[in-house]
């Protein structure tokens, strides 16, 4: 009777633990994970065990010319929002697409297996199918770049405020005009972090990680900030560490393509501006970099204009040939330049002409990759040619 018990418990053994990992019970947990609508109400990615092999993500080469506009992680996370920017792509000649990694919030918008990031609760999920919203891009040929906010990171200085710029007179962090905060560039930790954040975020198939706020702040009380400053080091010099190293780090196993947003006067500024950020300090350790020359952004008299907001194509004719000649002194080419270009109402209102004069100006002097910004995501498919 006894030999009969156990061999019954035997059999019962191998039944349970033969479905656990079974190659079709596997497929039905990623068919549930993967497709919302077949499990409605739930998260796609926590139906997921910690068990499950998470999907392979595919990757495209980077374009010749990168064409692209910038889409929130919000709208990102809603698909029928992000549907009416993926057509302005399928219909034009745009090819690419900035989603936002992690904004100036500073939560990250999709879930990650990452340790680091995970201890630290980063994660704001706004983008629950980010892996398949990728792929499907992937389906249409569309190169997919991540945006990630750097330094300026309001949740990180509130987690952990030692790894945050500081106020001089008590020691507190410091928060600019907007009450916005800032991750201090020499800490070790804020670059773990960010490697972190691009490894993961390349692993789930983004094709390009963009680097935005990699400076120190630009505005509120400013005689009040403690830089830490090491003697004899300078905060173009703390900038210039972190991005060889995170350059060095991101290139290690699969030779992530990075590009950096900067402020559109370094393209002819000979000092940093406050900011940290020098031209030459920075382009060699990234792919691309990405001069904001956003007219709008520009002071009155600047190349002699009233208002440069109204005057797109001069500023861009102007500050790009400053970039040019700044990266050509180096020996680098011209090709590594995708500035941004404005696509929003400010100084002036943005017609189709306003935005298509950007466009031909950067063009016409030989840099044929742009972005296009604008913060409420509402474009002028207009202003871009159509699909051939």
């Amino acid at each position: 009777m006894m030999f009969v018990f156990v061999l019954v418990c035997f059999f019962l053994y191998l039944f349970v633990f033969s479905k656990k990992d079974s190659p079709s019970n596997l497929n039905d947990n990623l068919n549930i994970a993967s497709n919302s609508e077949s499990a409605p109400g739930l998260d796609p990615v926590s139906v997921l065990s910690d068990e499950v092999v998470p999907r392979i993500a595919t990757h495209i080469s980077t374009p010749d010319q990168v064409k692209a506009l910038y889409m929130s992680s919000w709208i990102a996370g809603v698909p029928s929002r992000r549907s009416k920017l993926v057509d302005i792509i399928d219909t034009t000649e745009l090819n690419a697409v900035v989603i936002d990694i992690k904004d100036a919030t500073g939560r990250v918008s999709f879930k990650t297996a990452d340790p680091f990031i995970t201890e630290l609760g980063s994660v704001e999920n706004r983008v629950r199918d980010m892996d398949t919203f990728i792929e499907d891009l992937h389906k249409k040929n569309i190169y997919v770049i991540g945006r990630v906010s750097v330094f300026q990171d309001s949740y990180l200085t509130s987690k952990k405020p030692e790894w945050a710029i500081t106020r001089k007179s008590d020691g507190k962090v410091w928060k600019d005009r907007k009450g916005l905060s800032f991750l201090d560039p020499a800490q070790e930790e804020v670059l773990h972090y960010t490697v972190a954040i691009a490894k993961a975020s390349y692993a789930i198939g983004f094709d390009e990680i963009n680097f935005d706020y990699i400076r120190y702040p630009s505005d509120g009380n400013m005689k009040d900030i403690n830089y830490k400053l090491k003697e004899g080091t300078t905060r173009s010099d703390n900038l210039e560490k972190f991005f060889s190293s995170l350059n060095s780090e991101v290139k290690k196993e699969n030779n992530i393509i990075t590009s950096a947003d900067v402020f559109g006067l370094t393209t002819e500024a000979k000092d940093d501006m406050g900011i940290g950020q020098i031209w030459e300090k920075i382009i060699p350790h990234f792919d691309y970099i990405a001069p904001m020359v956003y007219p709008s952004h520009y002071p009155a008299g600047q190349y002699g204009l009233k208002n440069p907001a109204a005057n797109p194509g001069t500023v861009i004719n102007n500050s790009i040939l400053g970039a040019i000649k700044k990266t050509e002194a180096m020996g680098l080419p011209k090709s590594k330049i995708r500035p941004w270009l404005q696509d929003f109402d400010m100084g002036a209102t943005y017609t189709e002409s306003l935005v298509r004069a950007q466009i031909d100006s950067s063009e016409k002097i030989g840099v044929t990759s742009w972005m296009l910004w604008d913060p409420k995501n509402v474009y002028t498919p207009k202003a871009l040619k159509l699909q051939n």
